[in-house]
């Protein structure tokens, strides 16, 4: 080897690689904790929404069902429009659109109105989620994409987490309307700092040097110095639990890469379809039922609700991390074992639900273990998607994904609406259950594709 080409070498191996993907995903973080917050804040708004336009349950189920609707419908749209426009400028609007109506939620005046406001705060949030994602997709290596989802969805729910201390503040100081002023202001100023911070492909950001670029297009393991023959797959710790690997069905697909083949896909209608029992149980009950529940079916005063309503959040920031940490780390970059099991735990938890103690204190453990345990399988459906579609064709596929899923969050909302005018909690609680065994049989029957690089052991 020549003297130059030694010099070459050392020089590139004394290069600091910058780490800038990882202010980018504490942006996304703090991003998705106030957009969550906007869709969390009705929660406590509710029962004074209710009693000043006279509504019933169903009525509220119908609002709450609304952003969902709205949201939910305008996946697919806002996988396309990240895919033309890319994530700078999509993140950027539709961050901005939600706090505006979010402010102005509380300026209305009639039922009508709310309807209107509750599905435009749907509509703009759409192409939150699907830039969040795709900028994970974009911005992290394949080992790394599990663990920064599992970042992203902490802060989502690290939003409701917060929601119901704040509301408890500001209901006690001012009225149900101040909730929606209040919350639309960060909004607006994360959507100027993001587009002015953040670019579409880390290759086109001044803060990110080659030799992050390389890694996080995982070209890092075909950069090795001379004499070192170490092959990429050697990177991925190898799957040894055959008998878990045949109960996932790992198998050794092909990406899908243009949007006939995924829509075409059975793994990704799969998911889909997994996706909305959980978004259903998660957002659509816990995040915007569970203060009613807390306020009139236990009795519970503002400020008891306000620190039981959070306690499932708390459960849901830890098990996003922990379950993002343990699929990239533990189970080789597979996707549905946590998932099967958030499902199955699920199933057995709100079972609980039905016997659930007067107890603050149990209940609030019951509630927390809720979250913990429902949200280690939860990231995995975004990350499920990276893996099965190109990066290019990403945003579709998690598109079709994520507008299943929150199908689920209009559904549930309506049925909880109808099954508390009629009947009682225990039926909701025990058509929850039945939601989640929905979910397990459903995505035991899509395929868990291996790891680029990764090998089946033998």
């Amino acid at each position: 080897m020549s003297t130059n080409n030694i010099e070459s070498v050392d020089t590139k191996k004394n290069v600091r690689k910058s780490s800038y993907r990882w202010f980018v995903m504490a942006l996304i973080f703090i991003i998705f904790v106030v957009a969550q917050a906007d869709r969390a804040n009705i929660g406590f708004a509710i029962p004074y929404i209710q009693d000043e336009f006279r509504l019933n349950n169903t009525d509220v189920g119908i609002i709450i069902s609304l952003f969902f609707a709205g949201y939910a419908l305008c996946q697919i749209p806002s996988g396309y429009l990240v895919r033309k426009k890319g994530i700078r400028f999509s993140y950027a609007l539709g961050m901005a659109l939600t706090s505006l109506f979010t402010f102005f939620m509380g300026r209305v005046d009639s039922f009508l109105h709310l309807k209107i406001l509750r599905t435009l705060v749907g509509v703009s949030e759409a192409p939150v989620v699907i830039s969040s994602t795709a900028t994970i997709n974009n911005w992290f290596p394949s080992k790394e994409k599990g663990t920064a989802t599992g970042l992203f969805l902490a802060g989502s729910k690290f939003g409701p987490f917060l929601v119901p201390p704040i509301c408890a503040w500001i209901l006690i100081n001012y009225d149900w309307r101040h909730i929606f002023y209040f919350f639309s202001i960060p909004g607006i100023v994360l959507a100027v700092v993001w587009y002015v911070l953040v670019r579409n492909k880390p290759s086109e950001s001044p803060f990110v040097n080659q030799e992050e670029a390389d890694y996080i297009n995982d070209n890092a393991a075909q950069t090795v110095a001379a004499g070192e023959e170490e092959p990429a797959r050697l990177l991925y710790r190898p799957f040894k639990f055959g008998l878990i690997d045949r109960l996932i069905r790992t198998r050794n697909l092909p990406q899908l890469q243009n949007s006939r083949e995924i829509f075409t896909s059975w793994d990704i209608y799969g998911a889909a379809i997994g996706y909305m029992c959980m978004v259903g149980i998660v957002d659509g009950v816990l995040m915007s039922w569970l203060p009613k529940y807390l306020l009139q079916e236990h009795g519970f005063n503002i400020i008891n609700s306000a620190i039981l309503a959070s306690t499932p959040f708390a459960g849901n920031v830890l098990g996003n991390l922990l379950g993002g940490w343990m699929s990239d780390n533990l189970f080789g970059k597979r996707r549905k074992p946590l998932m099967l099991f958030s499902a199955f735990c699920t199933i057995i938890m709100m079972g609980v639900m039905v016997f659930a103690p007067q107890s603050k204190v149990g209940l609030g453990i019951i509630l927390f273990c809720i979250g913990l345990l429902l949200s280690l399988g939860y990231s995995a459906y975004s990350v499920y998607a990276m893996g099965r579609a190109s990066k290019e064709c990403y945003p579709i596929a998690y598109s079709i994904i994520n507008m299943g899923g929150n199908s689920g969050a209009v559904i549930m909302p309506l049925i909880v609406g109808v099954l508390l005018d009629k009947y009682d909690w225990n039926a909701v609680f025990i058509s929850l259950s039945i939601a989640a065994f929905v979910c397990l049989l459903v995505v035991l029957t899509i395929k868990e594709p291996l790891p680029v690089g990764a090998s089946m052991p033998e």
